[in-house]
């Protein structure tokens, strides 16, 4: 095969500025009414799939949407004080006040002027920094593995003939590849919420891409072109074309299941621990700066098919890794989707981390049919990869729908034409017979590849993995009870922490920004005021009723800032973008000339924000930023602003719980690693009448963790059924669901607190469930769990007696010399 062609993608604005809008009146209008301008059949074509549809719309409003804005610098700092709160003492408030009031009365004016003049013209003023270009992923030199990709864990096919590996990955290749096909002919109906059209920006970034590492920092590249699939199998490449020219399936599902029976046979032909030895997407797990030195390694012999197979790697579409492991539990199974299996025999690694590709999007896809997306997460969002993942799935459904009734919808506006029934003159110039890619195995890679695999090894052996598929109640329940799904699953990660550590950690949530141009994430600092107030409630001898209040307040204001962060109007991205801008200008000066002003970067593993790298910008086109366009400007602050040197902005920004909610009831699960050595990496989905929930950390407490979320749940179901029937049946509509389930009922009155022993006598049973359901921790073992926290809190914050009167305490018993 003919090496393709490998370069950057063009910027969407300039395709989009070629096209022709559907008519004059669109153009002038807001996004909303340009997508409304399509035809019901082409915004869904589900609900007509027997109309005619209209092309073009995925990328319609796309210059219709508003650009992010810029907050305001006080309204910032303000956000960035709450936020801190909860998790600072009184001292500390303070000194991050005094700190704020420095950074707004002398650096922060002027950073603010230059990130707005630096964002003028551009599509977003974040964009760069952690956006597509996407500096703080892009320097991220560690590894990918754990640290950045995400996974999902798609549900079981529900036709059993398609739960078996060849079956199953021919059928999510097929429906991937309509998914493809309807992005580029812009078929594809825009995601929107509530009407209003969403950034389609990224689904131009899905396939055909790959992150190449270099020396200074990794690119995105992409062969918007792309043609042909990677499969991977037991650590071996294979690769065979699937579409031609027009973007058009030129393979069955029958075809590609046949290739991949194929492959597999192949593959077994060669003894896995032999095999393992040259599996060369181990090295993609390696730190970046190593990976691109063992790149360059395998491009620089001309005479090497090596340069070859690595570009056939890169421009592929995405990769297919079939695993010949069969996971036993949901915990296996996630673990395996985020970084594979370790298993070393006779001092051979043979596990499936082996069988990976990580600079790609990789569909997994067990022996047993389990299959999941382990994806490159620098130019996409799970949000966007879970619509990918949730049209690939109902696509299957649909399709063998079909083969029953001819008659049966289909999710794509237009599909290919039957290859079956094509002249094979018209595919053009492909390949669809599997090729094996062979790979010279220089000494240098071979030593590579064995240090790249023992690294690995540890990373896998350094976290471990537990879920959570709580069965009680999930929406409808949640809802019916007056709660925002998502707020209320927050506050339970946050009163479970609390439960076993008894304090109260920086906790981080994205938002979906994708209501602006080229909008990403914004931080919900899920940590606040009234959370702290809920738990400790939670967590000490009050009644259900105090209980449930201080429970909606704290879900209240975790849905206002929702909401807020929603409308990119949250306090993170603004400040790391001014400390960006800060850099940049310090960096455009000399580092030296910084380093005797007394400049220091932030400490590493406590850098501004996740990804955990600070960001150099060598583009030559960004001198809005330069300090001498203008003599008129002031210099850039040589020694740190005030507020990014302060303790808490980096306390801030080391997320203890990092969670994310993203699913449909097409994914099982959902996950990725702890964002620090002693946090907690939470992916978790509210389903209808379910909560799926993957936590993954470095050997913490997270069974314990899991089965204190589990307990939790059931007892703030306890209190919220105590409390309605407190209020009377009309409090509430939702139907009794726990009929013939096990367990006493706890009537409302033996849940208020009493101090006369006959009071205590007439609970002791309710109370032995109570801590049979909170996991060893009781309710009145709550209050003193708070008393004792509350005790020690103040021995913090109030002046050591050691530093008093050291000389005069007596602490344990007193020897006597003569007993020597």
């Amino acid at each position: 095969m003919t090496a393709r062609k490998f370069m950057m993608p063009a910027s969407l604005n300039e395709s989009l500025a070629n096209q022709q809008p559907p008519n004059s009146e669109t153009e002038r209008s807001s996004p909303k009414a340009a997508y409304q301008a399509y035809s019901p059949s082409a915004r869904e074509p589900l609900a007509n799939h027997d109309q005619e549809k209209k092309p073009g719309i995925t990328f319609a409003s796309q210059d219709k949407l508003p650009k992010l804005p810029i907050p305001g610098l006080a309204d910032t700092c303000r956000k960035y004080q709450a936020v801190l709160a909860p998790l600072q003492n009184h001292r500390e408030q303070q000194d991050t006040a005094a700190a704020v009031q420095d950074f707004l009365k002398h650096d922060g004016p002027e950073l603010q002027a230059r990130l707005q003049r630096y964002a003028t013209g551009k599509t977003s003023y974040i964009e760069q920094f952690c956006g597509t270009g996407y500096d703080s992923y892009l320097n991220f030199d560690n590894s990918v593995v754990l640290n950045l990709n995400p996974f999902f864990l798609l549900e079981d096919d529900p036709t059993p003939a398609r739960n078996n590996q060849v079956t199953r990955a021919a059928s999510l290749v097929i429906s991937a590849l309509c998914f493809v096909r309807a992005v580029r002919k812009e078929e594809l109906p825009p995601d929107t919420l509530r009407g209003t059209p969403l950034c389609m920006y990224q689904y131009s970034r899905l396939f055909g891409t790959a992150r190449l590492p270099t020396e200074n920092g990794c690119q995105i590249a992409q062969d918007s072109g792309s043609r042909h699939i990677v499969v991977l199998c037991k650590g071996q490449f294979y690769w065979f074309d699937v579409l031609d020219d027009n973007s058009d399936i030129i393979m069955t599902e029958k075809d590609v299941a046949l290739n991949l029976q194929v492959i597999v046979d192949d593959a077994e032909q060669t003894p896995i621990q032999e095999a393992a030895k040259g599996a060369l997407g181990v090295l993609s797990t390696e730190n970046r700066k190593i990976w691109a030195g063992l790149r360059d390694v395998l491009t620089r012999d001309e005479d090497s098919n090596n340069a070859e197979c690595l570009s056939i790697v890169d421009s592929a579409l995405f990769v297919l890794c079939l695993d010949y492991t069969e996971p036993k539990t949901g915990a296996e199974l996630c673990g395996n989707m985020l970084c594979g299996t370790s298993e070393v025999v006779r001092g051979v690694q043979i596990g499936t981390c082996t069988n990976r590709w990580y600079d790609k999007m990789q569909i997994i896809v067990c022996k047993n049919g389990s299959a999941g997306i382990n994806f490159e997460h620098t130019g996409v969002d799970g949000h966007t990869v879970l619509r990918m993942a949730s049209d690939v799935y109902t696509d299957t459904i649909l399709r063998f729908a079909k083969s029953i009734n001819g008659q049966a919808p289909s999710l794509w506006t237009s599909t290919s034409p039957d290859p079956s029934k094509r002249d094979p003159d018209s595919f053009g110039d492909v390949s669809t017979t599997p090729h094996k890619l062979e790979w010279d195995m220089l000494p240098e890679l071979s030593t590579a590849l064995r240090f790249a695999e023992t690294r690995l090894a540890d990373l896998i052996q350094q976290n471990e993995f537990e879920i959570l598929e709580f069965a009680g109640y999930g929406k409808n329940f949640i809802t019916s009870m007056g709660f925002s799904p998502d707020a209320f699953v927050q506050m339970a990660f946050q009163a479970a922490y609390y439960g076993l550590y008894g304090r109260v950690e920086s906790t981080y949530e994205p938002a979906m920004t994708k209501a602006f141009l080229h909008g990403r994430t914004e931080a919900i600092r899920a940590a606040t005021m009234e959370s702290t107030e809920f738990i400790k409630t939670f967590w000490a001898d009050n009644s259900p009723q105090r209980k449930v209040d201080a429970l909606k307040k704290a879900t209240q204001k975790h849905t206002g800032l929702t909401k807020e962060c929603a409308k990119a109007l949250g306090q993170d991205r603004h400040l790391y973008a001014l400390y960006c801008v800060w850099q940049r200008a310090v960096d455009e000066e000399g580092a030296e000339a910084a380093s005797s002003n007394g400049c220091s970067s932030p400490r590493e593993g406590s850098s501004p924000s996740p990804p955990n790298s600070p960001t150099h910008d060598t583009n030559p086109n960004h001198n809005v930023l330069s300090t001498s366009d203008s003599p008129s400007r002031k210099p850039p602050p040589q020694q740190m602003p005030a507020l990014f040197a302060d303790p808490g902005y980096d306390r801030l920004n080391t997320t203890i719980i990092s969670t994310s909610n993203c699913g449909n009831p097409a994914l099982r699960h959902f996950g990725f690693g702890p964002s620090c050595a002693d946090g907690f990496g939470i992916g978790y989905i509210i389903k209808e009448d379910s909560i799926s929930i993957c936590i993954s950390s470095k050997h913490r407490q997270t069974r314990r963790f899991v089965e204190s979320l589990e307990a939790y749940f059931g007892e703030v179901k306890r209190l919220l059924r105590s409390v309605r029937k407190e209020g009377g049946a009309g409090r509430s509509r939702v139907r009794e669901s726990e009929e013939g389930k096990r367990g006493k009922v706890i009537k409302a009155d033996t849940m208020q607190s009493s101090a006369s022993d006959g009071g205590r006598e007439g609970r002791e049973e309710e109370e032995e469930e109570d801590d049979d359901g909170l996991g060893g921790y009781g309710f009145f073992d709550a209050g003193m769990l708070l008393q004792a926290l509350k005790a020690s809190q103040e021995d913090k914050e109030r002046p050591s007696d050691k530093a008093v009167g050291h000389a005069k305490r007596s602490i344990g018993k007193k020897l006597r010399l003569n007993e020597y």
